[in-house]
């Protein structure tokens, strides 16, 4: 329907859609092991940002609005069903401010928000990443897991892929959190216990912008734990989906 939103596994008898946005510098292929898990008893989209793989001619966009107002215009024609959004790291941020956004003067909330791999949005980001240059850059990257130090062996590899991460770090360097109204939808936070860049005490503090439920889980592993963990992250996400169906 869109060139912004991935489906990987269809799932056309689903009561439930969950979108899934990627990490700074990550593709919506980021998350197909996670559809393949939750198929078909949940309907996974993952998120395409402008600027990499089959986008890569496409305009980079530099902020958090933008990239939010962007899914936001592409997702009108799949919100015939429930929707729930998860996002990791820069994409908690994301989810964050489009569930505030389908909030909003009486809009139809997510059934459910799963931000994992960041604290509270209010918590600003001050590693300037995308000041340093293209292989500082990636090895910075690497140490969190994030990618293969391989591609600092490639130069056009690197110079095809660094633009993509250097616009989307600028955008959680600059992320201002503006204070609203809390969240009415379940927030369910998600968390390495060897995470760098979000201490567990700091995503506890997700609480604060709900006036619904509240969970906190936390996964062995640093800030990329996802990558290796899938399947249990299915296991819990399945079940506080299942949990917002039933109230």
């Amino acid at each position: 329907m869109t060139t912004w939103i991935r489906q990987f596994h269809p799932a056309p008898q689903a009561r439930m859609r969950l979108l899934c946005l990627p990490h700074a510098g990550g593709s919506a292929s980021a998350y197909f092991a996670l559809s393949r898990t939750l198929a078909p008893e949940v309907e996974v989209l993952s998120v395409q940002y402008p600027g990499r793989q089959d986008r890569r001619s496409e305009p980079l966009l530099g902020s958090i609005g933008e990239l939010r107002d962007g899914i936001a215009g592409a997702l009108e024609p799949w919100r015939d069903r429930p929707l729930a959004l998860f996002g990791h790291s820069m994409g908690a941020v994301l989810a964050y401010e489009l569930a505030r956004l389908l909030s909003r003067d009486g809009g139809t909330p997510p059934a459910h928000l799963f931000v994992s791999g960041r604290g509270n949005p209010a918590q600003r980001v001050e590693m300037p990443l995308d000041e340093l240059d293209d292989r500082a850059m990636i090895a910075a990257l690497d140490d969190l897991g994030g990618t293969s130090i391989g591609l600092l062996d490639d130069e056009e590899v690197l110079r095809m892929v660094a633009p993509a991460i250097r616009s989307d770090y600028r955008a959680v360097r600059t992320y201002r959190h503006t204070p609203g109204p809390l969240l009415p939808c379940p927030v369910t936070a998600l968390v390495g216990d060897a995470d760098a860049m979000a201490a567990v005490e700091e995503v506890e503090k997700w609480r604060d912008h709900t006036s619904a439920d509240f969970r906190l889980k936390v996964f062995q592993g640093g800030h990329f734990y996802l990558s290796n963990q899938f399947q249990k992250v299915g296991e819990l996400v399945y079940d506080r989906l299942s949990y917002s169906l039933s109230t």
